[in-house]
């Protein structure tokens, strides 16, 4: 297992990745959630008399979202309530001197990591140890603490290079997300377990049915609930004119779900209603077995929320991956959001995640304090579900 801040000594010069990743809006980022879990730690950093360098980065290259992380230090430093310095530079003369000008208390957010060659370069962590990022940063520092658990999946430079030639802690989040996402195998429960699957991407979540271990039910809804409703014979779950989600992940998945069907049978629940965007651009809903699919389903109907909210109120545990509709669309947010509020009616063990999916809770006036957990992990906590191993993780292994 890896070590915490608990074992990290106080006055110690630490490097620190954190994933401020978030939503550019006319070339500005906006916070979010990240921003706030990612402050516990660095103030809690601070508070120790660390002086604290930061590594993070927003969007790739070639994307409207690579920008700067001027931006990302203002907003940070709104959250830690302390200032926290930002230099246009990573691990050059102008990033450097500015490390060594750091005091025990005070932070420093370098520039998108992600504008660094060394750090998407295909190579082992060993190799990463030996690329000019890590051996120009690493000998201003005592330890290295990964907050990014979100990014943990992947295997960058400033993931799993540090690691292996510095001290290496997790974070607060790390930590956290960590022991939540990684409950459904490692805790037991004594009644049943229910796993909420949703949005986009309908690859991910069939790899999770299959794989995950411990489910007693699966509620679908998204783009994967229509195309299991396709492969049960709805006439739903294809692309119509200006939707182009479903064809080519229909031929990419047909086997796997028509296979998941037959195996687990009454282990996934489906919905029994959808609904659309009717005239006058109201909600309207209609029944499965009438459904002739001739517009975009952008929800899950009352019925179906009625449904699985009686799942969970009967279920110990509870993990939610994805939303079951367009919930940013008020008009279309009474599967997430009825879900959401299932579960927090209930004192069941519940993990929420999966992209924007926690988001819901702050649009719609849920309080987080009535979930277990809520990720801001997206592909690290599809992964953890399905037990993969992280390598960002594995290299805080001492």
């Amino acid at each position: 297992m890896f070590r915490t801040l608990d074992d990290l000594e106080p006055g110690q010069r630490v490097l620190v990745r954190l994933d401020l990743n978030a939503p550019i809006e006319g070339g500005e980022v906006q916070d979010n959630r990240r921003f706030s879990r990612h402050a516990e730690t660095v103030t809690e950093l601070l508070a120790a008399d660390h002086a604290v360098a930061i590594l993070a980065h927003q969007g790739r290259p070639g994307r409207d979202t690579f920008v700067p992380l001027d931006g990302h230090a203002e907003i940070l430093a709104k959250h830690v309530g302390s200032e926290v310095g930002y230099v246009a530079d990573t691990h050059g003369e102008e990033a450097i001197e500015a490390i060594r000008d750091l005091a025990g208390g005070e932070a420093l957010l370098l520039e998108n990591v992600r504008m660094v060659e060394d750090e998407l370069a295909e190579r082992t962590p060993e190799e990463h140890a030996e690329s000019d990022l890590v051996t120009g940063l690493a000998p201003e520092f005592d330890g290295y603490v990964n907050d990014a658990y979100s990014a943990a999946h992947r295997g960058h430079a400033s993931l799993v290079g540090f690691p292996q030639v510095l001290p290496a802690y997790a974070g607060r989040v790390m930590e956290t997300e960590y022991e939540a996402n990684t409950a459904i195998r490692s805790r037991e429960f004594d009644g049943r377990v229910a796993m909420a699957l949703g949005g986009t991407k309908a690859d991910d979540l069939i790899d999770v049915m299959e794989r995950v271990d411990g489910v007693d039910t699966f509620l679908l809804g998204g783009i994967v609930g229509e195309l299991f409703l396709r492969a049960s014979g709805a006439d739903v779950g294809y692309d119509v004119e200006g939707s182009d989600l479903f064809d080519d992940q229909w031929a990419e998945g047909e086997e796997e779900i028509r296979d998941l069907l037959d195996r687990y049978g009454e282990r996934i629940v489906l919905p029994v209603d959808l609904a659309y965007e009717g005239e006058g651009g109201e909600r309207s809903e209609v029944l499965v077995a009438d459904a002739a699919k001739e517009t975009s389903f952008l929800d899950v109907g009352a019925e179906t929320v009625s449904e699985y909210a009686e799942v969970i109120e009967g279920s110990e545990a509870v993990f939610v991956k994805g939303a079951l509709g367009v919930f940013e669309d008020e008009r279309f947010s009474d599967g997430t959001v009825g879900v959401l509020e299932a579960i927090a009616g209930t004192d069941c063990f519940s993990v929420v995640g999966g992209g924007d999916t926690s988001r819901a809770i702050g649009m719609y006036g849920l309080d987080e304090d009535d979930f277990s957990h809520v990720s801001i992990a997206g592909g690290a906590y599809a992964k953890a579900l399905t037990g993969d191993p992280l390598v960002a993780v594995e290299a805080l292994e001492p």
